[in-house]
């Protein structure tokens, strides 16, 4: 293989470069070149005391890595990319007790009681609920349209709320306490964007506050017992469950991973049908269900994750020592040609689709995966028959982010 051309210092979780755009070429020349690929660092500007990491770009390397957890630790270094370079390394280990940074079997422990509120009985039981709600949000937005000459902000008035509600409901906070959810977990997920003026001791505190409020819930259900998702992670007798701590580290996985992603996958979903209105007309005429699919490939929220190797091996053609991190980039995955035909049309018709955009398989999987689906097929439902004649009214505002795909403005219009 010839040698990748990329610019010196070019980093793919450079916050800078996501806030303006997903690397897709320098993807394709890395998976064309050098599908694992050492990416130098200054030491210390992620917030780990080494000099880089392994840029992983193939969809088949990706999912090897996901799936042996036994060569790729998510507790070692965790499974967050970057972070700012004034976190202390204290900091970085209290993260450790969230599921989606730990190995097994404490992660094969946990994971088993949590996904109890994951069952297909369990999502059935939320759907009515969130159809009402998804259709209240799209009316509300049409309200909002008709105050301001057909004109709204799509990310503020409707991609935000329904993953927050759905995730309030699954674990019972109520309706006047469901505000306090979001703002802690954009707090939480928006350090590196300036706008939000978040810093690391901010979003530590938001975790804290959120931890401790999803604590007093759990200490309240195991006092009287209902019938709710956190009385049967925290009050079942018999079946093992979660203390209340691990509760309240599960919740912040909730709202980061829960609600964060499919916010964004909402968003971007949005994005491509008004840039694909052919694709568009196609989904209003016919629902394909495989819409939701190609909506969250073509998103991929996550755009890496990382694992730290427990021992000296070998991936893609290069010597892999103990202790190096290596980042599993998923919106690479996602647009690998040996995989996807045309990856980069957007075809909402697409089947089969083996995206790794809910994870590359193993054991951190994504738990929440039929939750997702059934939000975004539910909110573009509700859009198709409210809002039919959306088109876009400005380009997005995207999300400073190591790590997150995000959009934080999407200007539309009615007409």
């Amino acid at each position: 293989m010839r040698c990748p051309h990329l610019p010196d210092g070019f980093d793919f979780t450079d916050p800078d470069l996501l806030q303006s755009r997903v690397p897709h070429p320098e993807f394709a020349e890395l998976r064309g070149t050098a599908p694992v690929w050492w990416c130098a660092q200054p030491t210390g500007i992620s917030g780990f005391q080494d000099d880089g990491y392994w840029a992983v770009t193939r969809h088949a390397d990706v999912k090897y890595v996901s799936t042996h957890p036994e060569l790729f630790s998510s507790t070692t270094n965790t499974a967050v990319i970057r972070f700012n370079e004034s976190i202390s390394r204290e900091q970085i280990d209290v993260q450790k007790l969230i599921m989606l940074n730990m190995d097994p079997p404490e992660h094969t422990r946990v994971r088993q009681i949590v996904q109890r509120g994951f069952t297909p009985r369990a999502i059935r039981s939320l759907e009515g609920a969130l159809r009402d709600r998804a259709r209240s949000i799209v009316d509300a937005a049409l309200a909002e349209a008709d105050k301001n000459n057909g004109t709204f902000d799509f990310v503020t008035n409707i991609a935000v709320e329904l993953p927050l509600q759905a995730i309030a409901e699954l674990i019972g906070v109520p309706q006047e306490d469901r505000t306090k959810i979001f703002d802690w977990s954009n707090k939480m997920a928006a350090y590196d964007d300036p706008e939000y003026a978040i810093t690391e001791e901010i979003g530590a505190e938001a975790a804290m506050e959120l931890v401790s409020y999803a604590m007093n819930l759990a200490a309240a259900r195991k006092e009287c017992p209902a019938k709710d998702i956190v009385s049967q992670l925290v009050a079942a007798e018999g079946e093992g469950n979660l203390l209340s701590d691990e509760f309240g580290f599960f919740v912040i996985l909730l709202a980061v991973a829960g609600n964060e992603t499919t916010r964004n996958a909402i968003s971007h979903g949005m994005h491509a049908f008004l840039t694909h209105p052919e694709q568009w007309e196609l989904y209003k005429r016919d629902r394909p269900a495989t819409a939701a699919e190609e909506i969250v490939r073509w998103a991929t929220p996550v755009v890496a994750f990382q694992r730290t190797a427990t021992q000296d091996t070998e991936l893609g053609g290069q010597k892999i020592k103990a202790g190096d991190r290596v980042g599993i980039f998923y919106s690479s995955a996602n647009n690998d040609p040996e995989v996807f035909e045309e990856p980069h049309r957007f075809d909402i018709t697409r089947d089969p689709n083996p995206h790794l955009g809910f994870g590359g398989g193993g054991p951190h999987f994504c738990l929440g995966k039929s939750l997702a689906v059934l939000e975004i097929n539910l909110i573009f439902n509700a859009i198709a028959d409210v809002l039919p004649d959306l088109r876009l009214a400005g380009d997005p505002r995207r999300l400073r982010s190591a790590w997150l795909n995000g959009i934080k403005g999407l200007q539309v219009t009615r007409g």
